[in-house]
């Protein structure tokens, strides 16, 4: 099965569920992803830069979840059978999917290096196997 990256925006509460074994979810989730609205790997950008769009979205989004607090966002790879673009994506690089995402399907975190970060530069990388350190770091 072909698999997608896919970039998730994360709570406290979702870095919980998946540390107790739970899927991030209930389906449909809302994520990011390529898209064809970001263009086509080889004609205007190649897929690197295509998948760093989406994650610059992604981080967007945990800006307004985080509300000052740190953001968190997960890197999954997902069966591609359960991606899809909706009819009228917020922004363009809106994927839904159609499954919960379990643990064993996240790739990493990308979680800010201090409370109230807003550019990407400020984002650590986590591998999935850290978890629990993520978890502290948002600890109150």
């Amino acid at each position: 099965m072909p698999l997608t990256r896919v970039y998730l925006p994360l709570t406290p509460d979702d870095l919980d569920a998946l540390a107790a074994g739970r899927d991030l979810g209930p389906a449909p989730l809302a994520a990011h992803g390529v898209t064809p609205a970001l263009g086509r790997p080889g004609l205007t950008t190649d897929e690197e830069e295509l998948e760093h769009e989406a994650w610059v979205a992604a981080t967007e989004e945990a800006s307004a979840r985080a509300a000052g607090a740190r953001r968190v966002v997960a890197s999954a790879d997902v069966d591609a059978a359960v991606v899809s673009v909706p009819e009228r994506p917020d922004v363009p690089t809106r994927v839904e999917l159609g499954a919960g995402v379990p643990r064993t399907r996240v790739v990493s975190f990308h979680v800010d290096e201090e409370a109230g970060g807003t550019g990407t530069a400020d984002l650590l990388w986590y591998d999935v196997t850290e978890l629990d350190d993520v978890r502290a770091l948002l600890a109150p």
